[in-house]
């Protein structure tokens, strides 16, 4: 067995441990730490936030591969996407003053930073790079942003209705990116920002529930949301 084969199964062995490390297949996981651990940490709450240095440790061992143009477009958009939604929880945050905003929003923080790690690894331009909050490169968020505050700052049923919205968007980008995207450390982190998006969705749906609201899909297909807020916390 040559050198390279033996490599080419030790990267498979690997991927197929972040996978599950991830959440892919059920995983239960365990809460990570700087010793080890998935690089997505999950409270009860369902707060998913990345432990950068775990984060690290698992693109530094895949390979960087090939950065084709749509997946180098799809890191730039979702930089600042990531971003966005951050930005949008820590306003209304500071508007109605639900803890929910402030925690997810701080989770939020740690998903745009995931991806500027793939942005540095790749040499890849920030377009976030000295933007403060409400501030993007990218002219369709830059209106998406004042629209969604607008609208959440109406009352706090809109404000829960606007997180739902937000984490829906997210993950019908992140699927549709998926579709162009086979670099494996790519593929790693939009794994986690799909569990990421599924928990917060489960936690603003649940959250609005409580204070007398309700939600129909917006982004996503009705049974598919069903089916993400009647299911468990993914750990």
């Amino acid at each position: 067995m040559t050198t390279r084969t033996l490599t080419h199964i030790a990267a498979a062995v690997f991927i197929a441990i972040s996978l599950t490390a991830c959440g892919g297949g059920g995983d239960t996981g365990t809460p990570a730490n700087g010793n080890g651990g998935p690089p997505l940490v999950v409270d009860a709450d369902g707060n998913s936030t990345f432990n950068a240095s775990v984060l690290g440790t698992t693109l530094s061992a895949l390979p960087t591969e090939t950065l084709s143009a749509a997946e180098q477009s799809s890191l730039v958009y979702m930089r600042e996407e990531e971003k966005l939604a951050g930005d949008v929880y820590a306003r209304l945050g500071a508007t109605w003053g639900l803890k929910i905003f402030t925690n997810i929003s701080t989770s939020e923080s740690t998903h745009t930073e995931a991806v500027l790690q793939l942005l540095l690894r790749y040499n890849v331009t920030d377009p976030a790079a000295n933007l403060g909050v409400g501030l993007y490169t990218n002219a369709t968020l830059q209106g998406l942003y004042t629209q969604l505050v607008a609208a959440g700052s109406v009352s706090l049923i809109e404000a829960l209705k606007v997180g739902a919205a937000i984490e829906e968007l997210d993950m019908l980008d992140i699927n549709t990116h998926l579709k162009t995207v086979d670099n494996q450390d790519i593929k790693v982190v939009y794994d986690n920002l799909l569990k990421g998006s599924r928990n917060h969705l489960r936690s603003f749906y649940k959250t609005l529930l409580q204070q007398g609201g309700t939600y129909n899909a917006q982004y996503l297909a009705q049974a598919e949301f069903d089916a993400i807020v009647n299911s468990a916390i993914e750990k």
